[in-house]
């Protein structure tokens, strides 16, 4: 099921961070199986009703080893080596279904260049047929009637003009997607059986109610009428973003789609393909890491994993974070290549996890970052400077995200750390504001200062990296890495493992600091 989205969630000043794990990171989760009991509770249900520690153990150990034998598959043959299929996304994309997503989008492709060729003035029409008729070849017309079905639900509410009333009829829309028994009576009504199945329908409604609760929101600011049913359809089956994203808001969707004058930027296309090439580049970089580094299946066999040094264990932690990042930047990546090729200007990429260190800059969905941002964050939180307005948001925006990406026990423990984390900043932030610490520190060297700032920083990056494996891996691996290095790893390997991060957050900020100045010099160059 896509209830977890390939982003991640997280509030910033500003900015709302969508943070966690592809859709095969929470697939693989027990919580969301359908029908199936959380690990940690099945032992209730057994044979025994209390087994020796001997044979829980026994049984633990061999459930860790067949777990990490099913993430393990044959890769390549020649060379006798296997592959990581842990994570079902990225296996989707790339490997199982990779012909067919190629087929689909290069059609879109080739069609879209004919008509901005010939009638650029109806580009958008073609957009959404070709999405309509790939929609409907790939998943049905049941399927097509009931995404059409929550578009005219959502834009009768939206001819209210009413926010709240398009709030809470695109929140129920979503519920019934994500919630039993309404999810799988709607599902019911798909026929067929093929492994896509799952992912396409769930991506699909998903995205479609996130897109039609953006266009129903910009109608009520609209002063004078409403947006057509007709744009609404454009804007949903633009067929690169409809299964799995990013999200455009409607109002950039639709001020971009309607221009007629198709003109390209000097070397856009050059920068086009230089990023195609560096997508292609990522992909084959990532296939032979799963050939020779099971990152993502060693996290569920626990016995191994207790073994490693505390070094050994952090370096898993974060590296399973930097796949989750390349894994979100090329498949959004590719989906943004044909935007542009489209004249669009898709979401941003996702920033570095190794220059993420504050939770108010940590997303890697862009798109449902700033969708969140607009209308739930901001709105709420308004300049972000009062603590209970601050905390109303966070609150308001990680509960819009747990229904979005699908309410579940690790889906809650993710958000509470989160939305916690991001508040902490802000209580911090004021808590040195005040006039001793103030004083304080202008009293300091900028030098100084920033090394504090790095300081708290090196310690927030470990923050980010705990809170987001639970959705990543599981709750007992991400419990393991955090006793192994706050308790039994300290002092020597807590403190040697700082002062490294430290190091790292200091040449960020260094970096930071030398694009703000080249920034402002270009500024003053166009004033000029």
């Amino acid at each position: 099921m896509v209830e977890f989205p390939h982003s991640w969630l997280s509030v910033g000043r500003g900015r709302f961070q969508e943070g966690a794990a592809g859709v095969g990171a929470l697939m693989a989760h027990p919580c969301v199986e359908e029908g199936s009991l959380p690990c940690r509770k099945t032992s209730r249900f057994s044979p025994r009703s209390h087994p020796s520690p001997q044979t829980s153990y026994s049984f633990a150990d061999s459930a860790n080893r067949k777990a990490f034998r099913d993430g393990i598959k044959p890769g390549w043959h020649y060379f006798g080596r296997k592959m990581d299929a842990a994570d079902f996304e990225w296996v989707m994309w790339f490997t199982s279904f990779r012909n067919v997503i190629i087929f689909a989008l290069s059609g879109h492709v080739l069609f879209a260049k004919i008509c901005s060729m010939t009638v650029p003035q109806h580009r958008a029409v073609v957009y959404m047929l070709y999405g309509v008729l790939a929609v409907l070849g790939s998943m049905g017309l049941v399927y097509l009637m009931i995404v059409l079905s929550h578009c005219l639900v959502l834009y009768s509410v939206a001819l209210a003009k009413q926010k709240w009333l398009c709030f809470v009829a695109g929140l129920c829309c979503l519920a019934s997607f994500k919630l039993e028994p309404f999810s799988s009576w709607q599902s019911g009504f798909v026929t067929g059986a093929f492994d896509l199945q799952d992912v396409l329908f769930y991506g699909g409604c998903g995205f479609t109610i996130m897109r039609c609760m953006s266009f129903a929101l910009e109608s009520c600011e609209r002063k004078e009428g409403i947006y057509s049913i007709f744009d609404l359809l454009k804007y949903n089956f633009y067929l690169p973003f409809f299964f799995f994203g990013p999200v455009m808001t409607f109002d950039q969707f639709h001020a971009q789609v309607s221009t007629r004058e198709l003109r390209r930027k000097d070397d856009e296309m050059r920068n086009i393909r230089v990023h195609a090439l560096l997508h292609v580049g990522a992909v084959i970089a990532v296939d032979i890491f799963f050939h020779f580094f099971y990152i993502l299946t060693l996290p569920s066999d626990l016995k191994f994993v207790n073994r490693l040094s505390d070094w050994s264990l952090a370096g898993l932690a974060y590296s399973n974070l930097v796949y989750d990042w390349v894994k979100a930047a090329v498949m959004f990546g590719v989906t943004n290549t044909i935007a542009r090729l489209d004249h669009l200007d898709p979401p941003q990429p996702p920033k570095c996890i190794t220059m993420l260190y504050v939770f108010a800059e940590t997303h890697f969905d862009r798109g449902i970052n700033d969708w969140l941002c607009k209308y739930v964050y901001d709105h709420i939180g308004e300049n972000h400077d009062n603590i209970i307005k601050e905390l109303i948001a966070t609150i308001a925006t990680f509960a819009v995200t747990t229904l979005w990406l699908g309410p579940c026990e690790i889906v809650y423990i993710w958000s509470v750390f989160n939305c916690f984390g991001l508040n902490f900043e802000l209580w911090v932030q004021k808590f040195f504001q005040w006039e001793p610490f103030a004083k304080l520190e202008a009293k300091m060297s900028a030098a100084m200062s920033r090394r504090i700032r790095a300081a708290f920083g090196a310690v927030n990056f470990w923050a980010i990296v705990l809170y987001n494996i639970l959705a990543l891996n599981s709750l007992e691996f991400a419990q393991l890495v955090t006793k192994r290095l706050l308790l039994a790893g300290f002092p020597v390997s807590t403190l040697s493992i700082w002062f490294i991060t430290y190091c790292g957050v200091q040449l960020i900020k260094e970096r930071e600091r030398i694009l703000a100045i080249e920034e402002e010099k270009g500024d003053k160059a166009k004033a000029e």
